[in-house]
């Protein structure tokens, strides 16, 4: 047996997924700036971060910083490392690739349906939401009208805003009765 302790290596984007995430909850991190190596203080703080090795997290921040995904500045004594706007909008594609509808222990009997008109000109989106809600286990009723059975407002105002759509675009509406509700229970293995 070799005296060499081998680590599962988890993807880069992993750490950045972890990073990002940590910076999106807390707004903008704050740390102390008594040492240079406030980096590997990050550590000791955050939970999420502790499964990576020191200097990879800390080549990480660097390479984050060098492609202007996140800015660190110094300000009374205090380091703040916030979200660039393009570390932003990477930050929401992860969001957006983790995005799940749990299902709860008992149906509420209730049908979600998702309405959308997303115009011409925004074709790529609404191929890309329509994408999306299949993955997210939607089917579809209609050309533009999606249905679900489990609540999923907070997914869908999310995909709304990542897709910079507003009410106009896409609609949730909530249904008790639905025509062909049989067919459906069946398809959603609700039975």
């Amino acid at each position: 047996m070799s005296k060499y302790k081998y680590y599962f290596r988890k993807p880069k984007s992993e750490i950045v997924k972890d990073i990002f995430n940590i910076i999106l909850i807390s707004g903008a991190v704050a740390f102390a700036a008594t040492s240079p190596y406030f980096l590997t203080n990050i550590l000791s703080a955050r939970k999420y971060l502790k499964k990576y090795p020191r200097q990879r997290v800390a080549n990480t921040f660097s390479r984050l910083r060098r492609e202007g995904l996140i800015e660190i500045q110094r300000r009374n004594n205090q380091i703040y490392i916030n979200l660039t706007s393009e570390g932003k909008k990477k930050a929401g594609i992860y969001q957006i690739n983790c995005l799940s509808i749990k299902k709860p222990k008992k149906w509420d009997g209730k049908w979600r349906l998702v309405i959308f008109d997303i115009s011409e000109l925004k074709r790529t989106m609404r191929e890309a939401f329509r994408g999306k809600l299949k993955e997210l286990g939607f089917m579809v009723m209609q050309k533009s009208v999606w249905i679900h059975p489990f609540p999923c407002q907070d997914e869908i105002v999310l995909l709304r805003d990542f897709f910079g759509l507003d009410e106009n675009d896409i609609q949730l509406i909530v249904a008790e009765e639905i025509e062909k509700e049989a067919e459906l229970k069946k398809i959603f293995k609700l039975t």
